[in-house]
């Protein structure tokens, strides 16, 4: 009886033991995906340093991301929340590190926020400036002679001598080399200038001639009167048009929202231009779910059927998830303008 005993313990110990391994394995061992769910709304004035500041009701709407490579108990448990999305390392990272990533996310954001100062300071009738500092360099592609001389983070200030005074003019000046000649390029990292050189080669995606890298544009604003934004933790662009609202209604002193919840997302260009950005339908349940009562989303189909831009998609989730939000689409910044002053 007491080997009996001894037997049935040994036996549920092992049991426990197996069941414990066996959890631990399914909550740590990692997957290659990242989990995309809803984030939140916040409101955008918390940001803005000015003069004229004061009190609204514009927010942001974020997409929250898992900071490392789900575990499989995550991954799982996804498939039970409607709106996660698993998405693959690479497709996230892009063959970057997670620092890298976020990173580039940071860049992205500083850019959105200097586009944000510089048009709501132009469409107000401020004093404005911007000064073009060169490109930040975001990736440098496989088939880029640059490849391990370049790093993320980089301002390309020129190139055989040459200084630019916009991304459209160094594209320009790069096009008409020759695939394979010399280039020899001028860099600021950190505040120290270097230079490398390389060749012209074909660039993935345009196939044009060019030095392989993807890039957005590094400038500086100032403002009369001075305004700047620092949205902390928060990265990308898509944050760029509900920036603008914000610093159009702090120089312009007027009270465009009226005391409602007015929630969008979508990048801003120099001319106002809105486009269109990631994660839309998680923004959308993300802003429902903080009883805002408009939801900006852009229309812009350059590269995407008319049935897939932010707005399309926008507009299905709302009606999936019964909303009484209103979805509102906009091209370009004057599109939400006006739609808040016919409306408030």
């Amino acid at each position: 009886m007491n080997n009996q005993n001894k037997s049935h313990r040994l036996r549920n110990w092992l049991i426990t033991i197996i069941a414990i391994i066996a959890v631990a394995f399914l909550a740590f061992w990692p997957t290659d995906y990242y989990i995309e769910s809803p984030g939140e709304a916040v409101p955008v004035g918390q940001f803005i340093k000015s003069p004229n500041k004061k009190p609204n009701n514009f927010y942001l709407v974020t997409v929250s991301i898992t900071s490392r490579p789900a575990s499989i108990l995550q991954y799982l448990w996804s498939y039970t929340r409607p709106h996660n999305d698993r998405v693959p390392s690479k497709e996230l990272l892009g063959g970057q590190t997670s620092a890298q990533y976020n990173e580039l996310q940071n860049w992205y954001m500083e850019t959105s926020q200097q586009n944000a100062i510089y048009y709501a300071a132009k469409k107000a009738g401020k004093k404005h400036s911007l000064k073009y500092l060169g490109v930040y360099v975001m990736e440098v592609q496989k088939g880029s002679s640059f490849k391990n001389k370049l790093q993320i983070g980089d301002t390309v200030l020129g190139a055989n001598g040459h200084r630019f005074h916009s991304t459209e003019e160094m594209m320009m000046y790069l096009r008409k080399q020759k695939i394979g000649s010399p280039v020899t390029i001028s860099v600021l990292r950190g505040k120290k200038k270097k230079q490398f050189t390389g060749k012209i080669v074909k660039v993935k995606g345009t196939n044009k001639p060019g030095i392989g890298i993807q890039l957005v544009e590094h400038v500086e604003v100032k403002t009369k009167p001075k305004l700047s934004i620092n949205a902390g933790e928060i990265g990308g662009p898509s944050a760029g048009l509900m920036f603008t609202l914000e610093s159009y209604e702090v120089f312009t002193k007027q009270n465009l929202s009226h005391g409602h919840k007015i929630v969008g997302t979508g990048t801003i260009a120099p001319n106002g231009k809105v486009g269109i950005i990631g994660g839309v339908d998680k923004k959308v349940v993300a802003a429902s779910r903080e009883g805002a009562e408009v939801f900006f989303a852009p229309t812009d189909s350059t590269d995407v059927k008319k049935s897939q831009t932010n707005y399309a998609v926008a507009k299905r989730t709302a009606k999936k998830i019964h909303t009484k939000m209103k979805i509102v689409p906009v091209a370009n910044f004057d599109d939400a303008l006006n739609y808040l002053k016919k409306h408030y």
